[in-house]
């Protein structure tokens, strides 16, 4: 190991890291550092990868050290909080990061981040208050409070009230326009009036996250992401140093992606259902969607992934459940002993497709290959783990009391809201 990246490890891990893996060699490191790194290279974004399994977050850390990239893995609070579907949660991803970088030997920068911490309803906040430090003493080092399925007023006092929770020195995500597919898109006056409340009340995120024409999930999104759209609105935030998350890759192919990254602020590329499916042995195709039969199977490749016969057990399940295609991700849960307990070759096939999916994005695709290097030059040049905010306060805190928040967001230009549906992944 190189003197730089041991002196990372001393200074550049936050205080819950190393207060839970004091003598690990893992440079789990704050949101923020893998946000200015991406910045400092330009036109490049990284991989946030959706760890639901062991298998897909030892794939793909080994996928970082191939790329030599800096990156961030994360666990949704449907998939991974109180009523999880997975088995990696918010309380045990962390640990699962760090026992991965430490028996593979990773040295590359990794963020481990809670994404979609969905506030629903204002009852939501209260549970919060309680819960979200608890993310953090688990080993949690950035967070996306998405209160986007609220009123825009709402979504912006929930930030602020629940922002005391969240460590100053941590990554932070903010949302606006709940992720739907191609319908309810975000415009920059919502984007704005929450990014300039929030600077307001001395809240810098590091990220916003859009409803530009994504989906989740494996069904392509029809016109996919709105490039000039999120270029737009990514202008109009410019002054207030917040940098673009991108949710719901899948249904985009790699073109479309490449232009994420070098037309857009964009810095974390949210990646989940595919690398399930990848890791399972499932077809995947060049927009991140599973392939389907005829009769709308999946189509499982012989001798990649999982054994026929562990596969044939999944499909029965997932039949004897009703479960749709949609619905597969609910065996993480019930199948992850049953992945484990498989030989080692297989497990080993398992991660490694997902390893070359992941590689492939961030050198061809996402531009974030030598990243890591950066990350860790800023971390020494600061001298520690906090980087700070990267704006400064711009906005009156008169003129964004509560009452006026309420007063502003009654005024805000609203667009179709869409279709419902489960969009939290």
């Amino acid at each position: 190991m190189n003197k730089k990246f041991e002196k990372a490890v001393e200074i550049g891990r936050p205080p819950n890291i190393q207060k839970l893996f004091p003598n690990s060699k893992a440079l789990i490191v704050s949101g923020k550092v893998i946000d200015r790194a991406l910045t400092a290279k330009g036109k490049a974004m990284t991989i946030a990868a959706n760890g639901r399994s062991h298998i897909i977050i030892r794939g793909v850390v080994a996928a970082a050290q191939r790329a030599n990239a800096a990156i961030i893995i994360e666990i949704a609070k449907s998939e991974g909080g109180r009523e999880a579907y997975c088995a990696t949660n918010y309380w045990n991803i962390a640990r699962r990061v760090d026992a991965a970088c430490n028996e593979l030997g990773i040295t590359v920068p990794i963020a481990v981040h809670a994404d979609h911490y969905g506030i629903k309803k204002d009852e939501d906040v209260e549970a919060a208050r309680v819960e979200i430090p608890t993310l953090f003493e688990a080993g949690l080092t950035s967070i996306a409070i998405d209160a986007s399925h609220l009123p825009d007023d709402k979504n912006l006092l929930a930030n602020i009230e629940l922002n005391p929770y969240i460590p100053k020195w941590a990554g932070l995500e903010t949302e606006v326009g709940e992720i739907k597919g191609k319908e309810g898109l975000s415009t920059a006056e919502e984007a704005l009036f929450l990014i300039q409340g929030l600077n307001a009340h001395d809240i810098f995120p590091d990220w916003i996250a859009l409803n530009n024409g994504t989906t989740h999930g494996i069904e392509a999104s029809g016109q996919g992401i709105q490039v000039e759209l999120t270029s737009d609105i990514h202008k109009a935030l410019e002054p207030y140093g917040v940098s673009g998350a991108q949710h719901g890759t899948s249904g985009n192919n790699s073109d479309r992606l490449r232009e994420i990254a070098s037309r857009t602020r964009t810095t974390k590329a949210n990646v989940a259902t595919a690398l399930q499916m990848l890791s399972w042995g499932i077809e995947v195709n060049d927009y991140g969607n599973a392939e389907l039969d005829a009769d709308g199977n999946f189509r499982k490749i012989r001798g990649e992934g999982v054994t026929e016969e562990l596969w044939a057990e999944m499909v029965a399940y997932a039949e004897s459940k009703g479960w749709k295609s949609g619905n597969y991700k609910k065996l993480n849960l019930p199948f992850e002993n049953k992945i484990m307990a498989q030989p080692k070759e297989i497990r080993e096939r398992m991660a490694r497709r997902v390893e070359d999916f992941v590689y492939n994005l961030l050198v061809n695709v996402f531009n974030a290959a030598d990243t890591a290097p950066l990350a860790i030059d800023i971390i020494l040049e600061n001298g520690g783990y906090d980087l700070g905010p990267k704006a400064t306060r711009m906005e009156d805190p008169d003129e964004w009391t509560r009452e006026k928040i309420i007063a502003k967001g009654a005024g805000i230009t609203k667009t179709d809201t869409g279709a419902g549906g489960d969009y939290d992944d």
